[in-house]
C-alpha cells in the first residue's frame, strides 16, 4: 500500500451511522454555524469548552443534575471547575439498562466462560452495595482490589462507586511490595482479592500473598476473597477476619441499586503511574470528569452504539480497564477477558472475536506486531465479520503495524491508534470514524482537548517534533494527587515546564493530514549531538525485521555526549553477527536518519516491562549508568534489568 494513500476510507454508510455525524449536524445548531468538516468541529470543542461538554452531556443522556454553571474559572490549569453545581453518581450512568441480554461476558484463557446479564449485573450490585454498606463504608472510604479482570470486579467497582467511596486496583501479579507500594498510601478499608488466576495454562495461587498484604494494611475492615481457581474458603481462612465473596454476600437480597447523588468533582478512581523510577504517585480522578470523557470517547471517537460488544485485552492495573467499564454507560456489552492472549494459541482472542461478534476489538501496539511476527493472518482464519474497529494504545503503533492490521486481520476496520495515559484516564489524540486512516498516524486531537505540538520556547511547531501540550483545562484532568495537600506535586508532574500548560511529556508531531505521530516519552528522548531522537523512530524500524523480536533504546551518557544504545532480543535461533548488526543499522539510517543510527548494538535475553506491558527505557537507563532502580515492583519482570548491568560492551 502506497504511504501517499490512506489505508482506509470510511463509505458513506459507516459516516452516516457514525453516532459523531449525529452529533455533529447538534453541535453546528449549538454553534449557530455549519462546520466544513472534523478540524472546524474541533475548533469549536476548544475554543467553547461550555457549551461542547454541556453538548455531550445531553447527547449521552447522562443521568444527573446537570446545575446552572457549565464551567467556571477556565482559564486556569489546574484550577478550571466543569459543572461545579452539578449532581450525579457514576454507577447510575453505567447500570442504566436492564433485562436478560448480556451486561458482561468473560473469558479466562480456556479455563473460565460465564455470562451476567445486565439483571444479574444488578443483583450483584446490590448485593455488594448492602455487604459494603454493614462495613460502615461512606463516600470518600477507599475500597481496594487486586483483582483479575472478570465481572465481580466490575460489580465491586460500582458498588463502591454507588455509594461515593473511591475505587482503586491493581492486577493480582503484582508482586507484594508492588501491591503495598500502591494501596498502602491511600489506606483502604475493603481489599478485594482472588485465590488466584490463570495464567498461559498454570493455575497461580495468590492466597500467601493477600494474607501478606492484608497483613500490611492496617486500615482494612474487611477482606472478601473472589472464587476463581475453586480455593476461595481455604484462602479466606489463611486470611485473619477474611471472608469469600460468595458467603459475605450470601445474607443479602438483591433489590434497587440505590445511587448516591454526587458532585461532579467528587473522587471515583485513584490510579498509579509507573513507578519505574520512584513509588508510584496516586492521582485521583472525579466520577463527572471520567464519565464525560469516556463517554465521548467511546461514543464519538470509537462510534460505541447500545449493544455493540466492546472488548480491550487489559488488566485491572491499568487505566484501559477503567476506560472499557465506561463501555457500559453507552450501553454496550463488554467482552472481559482474562489471562494470556497468546494460549492457547495467538487465536485466541479472534477466535473470542468471531464467537461473540465483537464490534470493537482492543489491544496493545506489542500484541499487534506479536502476531505478526507470529506468521499469523486472522484474515486467512477468521471471519471477524462484526468487528467495526481495531483500537491500539500502550506504545506507538508503527507504520508496518498499520499495514499489517489492514493487510493481515481486516480490510475494512476502522484502525484507531489511541495515545493518553493514567494521567488523564482517558487519550489527548485517537480515533475519529468518519476521516480516513493513514499509516502511522493517529487521526486526530480528541474533541474538546485543546491539545498541540511546541518547541521547547513554547511555541507551535507543525510537522516538527516537539513537546505535546494541552492549553485550556478538561473534565477528565485529575482531581489531584493522594497525600498532596497543597498541590505542589502535582503541579511539578505537568505545570513546571509551561506555566498554566498541560505538558504531558510525549514527543509528538503534528502531520500534514492534520494527525499525530508520537514518537515515545520525551524523558527517554534521545540527544545525540544535541538532536531530539524518538525512541519509537528507530523501534519502528527494527522491529520490522524478522530477526528482531523486539526491542528497547536508551542513550547513554558517554565521552561528554549522548550516545545511542540499541538493545535487542533476537528472535529464536538467531544470533547478533556483525552481518546482522550492519543490516540493523543500514534499515535505521535509510528508514529513519543516520542520526537515529545506534552506536552500540547490543542482544539480550529479555527486556523488562511495566506491569501493563510498557518496555521501561527510563529503568534501564539508570542501571546502564549504575544508579539505582526505586521501584523495581512496578516492573513485570524486575530480574531482567541485571541483563543490563556492567555490560562490557558499553564500557568503550
Amino acid at each position: 500500500m502506497s504511504s501517499t494513500q490512506p489505508l482506509w476510507i470510511p463509505d458513506a454508510a459507516r459516516i452516516g451511522e457514525a453516532p459523531i455525524t449525529a452529533f455533529t449536524a447538534l453541535a453546528e445548531s449549538a454553534a449557530g454555524r455549519a462546520f466544513a468538516g472534523y478540524a472546524e468541529l474541533h475548533r469549536w470543542s476548544v475554543e467553547d469548552r461550555a457549551a461542547f461538554w454541556s453538548l455531550v452531556w445531553d447527547f449521552a443522556a447522562i443521568r444527573g443534575d446537570k446545575g446552572d454553571r457549565l464551567l467556571i474559572d477556565g482559564d486556569r490549569m489546574p484550577g478550571a471547575a466543569f459543572f461545579p453545581d452539578a449532581r450525579l453518581n457514576f454507577a447510575e450512568n453505567l447500570l442504566r439498562r436492564t433485562g436478560s441480554g448480556d451486561a458482561l461476558v468473560f473469558r479466562g484463557e480456556d479455563k473460565i466462560d460465564r455470562r451476567f446479564s445486565w439483571d444479574d449485573l444488578h443483583a450483584l450490585v446490590s448485593k455488594l452495595q448492602q455487604l459494603l454498606r454493614s462495613l460502615g463504608v461512606k463516600a470518600g472510604d477507599r475500597v481496594a482490589a487486586m483483582m483479575p479482570n472478570m465481572p465481580e470486579t466490575i460489580a465491586a467497582m460500582l458498588a463502591t462507586a454507588s455509594i461515593g467511596a473511591v475505587w482503586s486496583s491493581c492486577s493480582p501479579d503484582f508482586g507484594e511490595q508492588g501491591v503495598l507500594d500502591r494501596f498502602g498510601q491511600i489506606e483502604p478499608v475493603v481489599f478485594i482479592a482472588p485465590d488466584g488466576y490463570w495464567y498461559n495454562g498454570k493455575a497461580i495461587d495468590v492466597a500467601a500473598k493477600v494474607a501478606a498484604v492484608a497483613a500490611k494494611l492496617p486500615s482494612l475492615r474487611k477482606v472478601l476473597i473472589v472464587d476463581y481457581l475453586g480455593s476461595a474458603e481455604a484462602a479466606a481462612a489463611a486470611v485473619p477476619g477474611a471472608a469469600t465473596l460468595a458467603s459475605a454476600t450470601a445474607g443479602f437480597a438483591a433489590k434497587p441499586v440505590a445511587f448516591e447523588p454526587l458532585p461532579f468533582a467528587h473522587p471515583l478512581y485513584i490510579l498509579y503511574s509507573s513507578g519505574t523510577t520512584g513509588i508510584p504517585k496516586c492521582i485521583v480522578h472525579s466520577a463527572g470528569g471520567t464519565l464525560l470523557q469516556h463517554v465521548k470517547e467511546h461514543r464519538l471517537h470509537a462510534g460505541v452504539r447500545e449493544g455493540d460488544r466492546v472488548f480491550y485485552f487489559t488488566t485491572c492495573g491499568w487505566m484501559m480497564w477503567n476506560w472499557l467499564v465506561s463501555g457500559l454507560a453507552v450501553g454496550a456489552t463488554l467482552l472481559l477477558y482474562d489471562g494470556s492472549p497468546f494460549h492457547p494459541s495467538g487465536n485466541i482472542l479472534f477466535d473470542y472475536a468471531d464467537r461473540e461478534g465483537m464490534t470493537h476489538f482492543g489491544t496493545s501496539a506489542k500484541f499487534i506486531d506479536s502476531v505478526r511476527k507470529a506468521g499469523l493472518r486472522p484474515i486467512d482464519t477468521h471471519e471477524l465479520s462484526t468487528v467495526r474497529a481495531v483500537l491500539s494504545t500502550g506504545s506507538p503503533l508503527s507504520p508496518e503495524g498499520f499495514r499489517f492490521v489492514y493487510e493481515g486481520i481486516k480490510a475494512d476496520v476502522h484502525l484507531a491508534s489511541i495515545s493518553g495515559g493514567t494521567d488523564i484516564v482517558s487519550c489527548f489524540v485517537l480515533g475519529v470514524p468518519t476521516l480516513p486512516v493513514w499509516s502511522g498516524e493517529i487521526q486526530a486531537a480528541g474533541l474538546g482537548m485543546a491539545m498541540d505540538v511546541w518547541d521547547d520556547d513554547g511555541l507551535h511547531v507543525e510537522r516538527e517534533k516537539g513537546e505535546l501540550v494541552c492549553t485550556k483545562a478538561f473534565p477528565s484532568m485529575p482531581i489531584g494527587f493522594w497525600n498532596d495537600p497543597d498541590g505542589k506535586k502535582y503541579r511539578g508532574a505537568y505545570f513546571e515546564r509551561f506555566d498554566n500548560i498541560w505538558c504531558h511529556g510525549d514527543f509528538a508531531e503534528w502531520t500534514e493530514h492534520g494527525g499525530l505521530i508520537i514518537h515515545g516519552r520525551s524523558d527517554a528522548t534521545l540527544n545525540p549531538g544535541g538532536v531530539r531522537i524518538g525512541t519509537a523512530e528507530i523501534y519502528n524500524q527494527v522491529e520490522q525485521m524478522p530477526e528482531i523480536a523486539e526491542a528497547l533504546c536508551i542513550g547513554q551518557d558517554f565521552d561528554d555526549d549522548v550516545r545511542v544504545v540499541l538493545f535487542v532480543r533476537l528472535a529464536v535461533g538467531v544470533s547478533l553477527d556483525e552481518e546482522l548488526e550492519k543490516r540493523i543499522r543500514a534499515k535505521i539510517r535509510t528508514g529513519a536518519s543516520p542520526r537515529h543510527v545506534p552506536a552500540r548494538i547490543v542482544a539480550v535475553a529479555d527486556i523488562p516491562r511495566t506491569k501493563s506491558g510498557k518496555i521501561t527505557e527510563l529503568a534501564v537507563r539508570e542501571v546502564v549508568h549504575g544508579r539505582p532502580v526505586k521501584n523495581k515492583e512496578a516492573l513485570a519482570n524486575p530480574e531482567a534489568l541485571e541483563l543490563y548491568r556492567d555490560l562490557l560492551q558499553l564500557k568503550a
